[in-house]
């Protein structure tokens, strides 16, 4: 197999292409990946990065050689990041969520992401801290509202963990299997598309479900 990727993501701009973000790290590949990932688990700031492509790409890095450790080492590191950056966005609620969120809209901070995504915490409860790793945006914010809302800190840190491991190992370790095979490897951007919508479909069932006992309480 080749160690050349194919060419950059046409749909994406190159600043949030996984393929340009990993490359242009370069010597500092996996701790600037594990850097991001814990930004966008713990910091509000993260909610712009594509968290599953690049851990879907990581994956695909390691399969072609181009990631300086081997899988297990990338999946214990990258899974540490997500857990511990949930910790840290669950202080950040607890210590400083009241007065944060009831900040106006700005660039980087919109009023509108911090509703929806208490919307879905309210929804789901607990267990929206492991469905909400695979839904962008909503990830970062999530746990700050856990910690605005006071959840318990032992069920929070299950949960955590839980969803860490199956979407910071998970998606890693697809991406190194997949990348392994000529067609995916051939075809990245298509793949890529495929992982952002397998990502939201634990939500869609969520959804459905929803509807379907909102229509049996009614009937």
């Amino acid at each position: 197999m080749s160690a050349d990727l194919p060419v950059n993501l046409a749909l994406l701009p190159a600043w949030l292409d996984p393929e340009v973000i990993l490359t242009n790290l370069g010597p500092f590949l996996l701790p600037g990946l594990c850097l991001i990932i814990f930004a966008e688990c713990g910091l509000l700031l993260g909610f712009f990065l594509p968290g599953d492509s690049l851990l879907f790409t990581a994956g695909l890095f390691v399969a072609i050689d181009k990631m300086p450790a081997p899988l297990w080492l990338v999946c214990v590191l990258l899974t540490v990041c997500a857990f511990v950056g949930n910790v840290v966005g669950y202080w950040i609620g607890a210590k400083a969520g009241p007065a944060l969120f009831s900040k106006p809209d700005s660039k980087l901070f919109k009023r509108e992401h911090v509703d929806k995504t208490h919307a879905f915490f309210e929804k789901y409860g607990p267990r929206a801290i492991v469905l909400a790793r695979f839904v962008p945006i909503v990830r970062t914010f999530i746990t700050a509202i856990a910690g605005v809302g006071r959840m318990d800190q032992r069920k929070f840190f299950v949960y955590s963990a839980v969803g860490a491991v199956l979407w910071a190992t998970g998606v890693t370790v697809l991406g190194y299997f997949l990348g392994q095979i000529p067609f995916v490897h051939s075809n990245l951007e298509a793949m890529i598309l495929l992982i952002v919508f397998v990502s939201i479909i634990p939500i869609i069932i969520e959804v459905l479900k929803a509807r379907r006992e909102k229509k049996r309480a009614a009937a």
